[in-house]
């Protein structure tokens, strides 16, 4: 019975240790939640950065302070209202831009937006289309590949927190997960 049981999906239900974090920094300024804060999130935010462009040193600055005010403004994050991930990459993506903006006012004070924030109307359609296609294509999949893909791309989950979370072991969460990107590939591939 209990081999049914595993082979089954497991329903998505997201894991709220993040959030639990943030309310903890809020409530009691608890060191230890903001130290496993930190841990996870501080890389991908660097990394996140570097994407969008900035120096290396600028990344560390940016995320150094993003978390200065994920410490400082715990207590106005709303789980009911934003995800975890969705508040602090929201922090790092207005301080990028306030950054951006000193930058470009300190050469031309006319300039309120950084030149990549404006869209062609072209572009602009390109990204809601792909935006629409992607979800469609989640919207098809299996329910446990969809939840995977989630959880590990939306949600930046790591295996093994997803392995935790599934009570799944790490290497099926691997295993899964690729297949889950291959067939989300498939489905976009024949639109």
């Amino acid at each position: 019975m209990s081999e049914v049981q595993h082979s089954q999906p497991r329903p998505f239900a997201p894991a709220p240790v993040h959030s639990d974090w943030i309310l903890a920094i809020a409530d009691e300024q608890d060191r230890t939640s903001f130290a496993s804060l930190f841990h996870h999130f501080a890389p991908r935010l660097k990394t996140y950065l570097l994407r969008l462009g900035m120096p290396g040193n600028v990344a560390e600055e940016l995320v150094q302070e993003t978390m200065l005010l994920v410490w400082r403004k715990a207590g106005q994050f709303d789980p009911a209202r934003a995800t975890p991930s969705a508040w602090i990459y929201t922090i790092a993506r207005n301080l990028r831009i306030d950054t951006l903006r000193r930058e470009r006012n300190a050469n031309d004070p006319r300039l309120s937006e950084p030149e990549e924030m404006a869209c062609s109307p072209e572009q602009e359609l390109d990204l809601v289309e792909s935006e629409r296609r992607v979800r469609h294509a989640l919207d098809v999949l299996p329910a446990d590949q969809a939840a995977l893909l989630r959880l590990s791309y939306f949600e930046d989950r790591s295996h093994a927190e997803i392995a935790n979370q599934l009570q799944l072991p790490i290497g099926t969460v691997k295993s899964r997960l690729r297949r889950a990107a291959a067939q989300l590939r498939e489905i976009l591939s024949d639109r």
